[in-house]
């Protein structure tokens, strides 16, 4: 059993899942991985998102760490998303599950 900020987890495997568990957070992550991201270009890379459920994960990966928000004070006003080093540690291991689905689903 693994606590992590008042929660129980089964094992470290769970712990590290609970960062990107869900539909969004590895697809998000994914297309960051490449460059920094504005909010609309992010929302048009992953298809089939709302603007809640887009703004809600950011928040999300953005507390946890993962990700970077930076503003950019200019007319009109301009956000960027990009990962952390805490996320771009992940991207290796985000991209063996999206190489091991390409082998053996695609």
């Amino acid at each position: 059993m693994v606590k992590y900020k008042n929660k129980k987890y089964v094992c470290s495997l769970d712990l590290g899942l609970d960062f990107i568990r869900g539909k969004w957070k590895g697809v998000i992550l994914c297309h960051l991985s490449e460059k920094p991201v504005r909010f609309l270009e992010l929302k048009r890379l992953t298809k089939g998102i709302t603007h809640k459920i887009l703004s809600e994960q950011l928040k999300a990966l953005e507390e946890d760490g993962l990700i970077i928000r930076s503003e950019y004070y200019e007319v009109p006003p301009k956000v960027e998303y990009s990962l952390s080093e805490k996320g771009k540690k992940l991207v290796p291991a985000l991209k063996l599950i999206e190489n091991w689905a390409k082998e053996y689903f695609l």
